[in-house]
């Protein structure tokens, strides 16, 4: 391309945008700094129309902790087109408490009031999430049926959950956490406030698509 029509192109592009001004400006995103590309696409679980934002987590991480305000209220915005699950992840053998932690409250209905309780026991008030006997003890004090936890810990739903769980994160290639997987394709890693402006970017790319 001549400089010539480049100035041209530039110029048409201004006109463009101020006749626009409601058009949100795309963020430039950096493959291979801001979000990965999947060298193979990962299962996805959505219908048709549907897109997949898969956030993977963990209790003990101090940035999970930080990022859970930004990503909820991100979750809360978004049209019913966008599915967000969380995924805790397991990268060795002492994850799996806090996995099972996670699917037993959901399994339970008590993500709604404990995700965040789990977050702050951990980081603020030092809980240590490592079997079922301390997960259960304090579950009891958050009011959760101390049987009824038990049992659901043990139970082969939460164990398949947490199966799942690391193939999911295997299959997106998650190294750190928090990080996002965007409808099988893509993989962001955490960057605080950006990790959301980087989702919407590549929600609306596939989107497109």
């Amino acid at each position: 391309m001549q400089r010539r029509d480049f100035h041209r192109l530039t110029l048409a592009g201004a006109t463009l945008a101020a006749l626009s001004p409601r058009l949100p400006a795309q963020p430039a995103l950096r493959e291979g700094t801001d979000y990965r590309r999947l060298a193979r696409p990962a299962p996805v679980d959505t219908g048709p129309g549907q897109i997949e934002v898969l956030e993977f987590f963990s209790y003990s991480c101090i940035h999970c902790y930080r990022f859970e305000p930004l990503m909820t209220a991100w979750m809360r915005r978004q049209p019913k087109e966008i599915v967000v699950r969380r995924v805790p992840v397991g990268f060795s053998a002492a994850f799996e408490p806090l996995q099972r932690l996670y699917y037993t409250l959901e399994a339970l209905g008590r993500l709604g009031d404990l995700h965040e309780r789990a977050f702050k026991a951990v980081h603020e008030e030092r809980e240590r999430f490592n079997g079922l006997e301390a997960a259960a003890a304090w579950a009891a004090r958050q009011g959760v049926d101390r049987n009824a936890f038990t049992q659901t810990w043990q139970s082969f739903g939460v164990s398949g959950k947490v199966k799942r769980a690391i193939q999911l994160q295997d299959a997106y290639e998650v190294d750190a956490t928090p990080s996002l997987g965007i409808a099988g394709r893509f993989l962001i890693p955490g960057q605080a406030e950006r990790t959301l402006v980087v989702a919407d970017a590549l929600i609306a790319r596939v989107r497109q698509a």
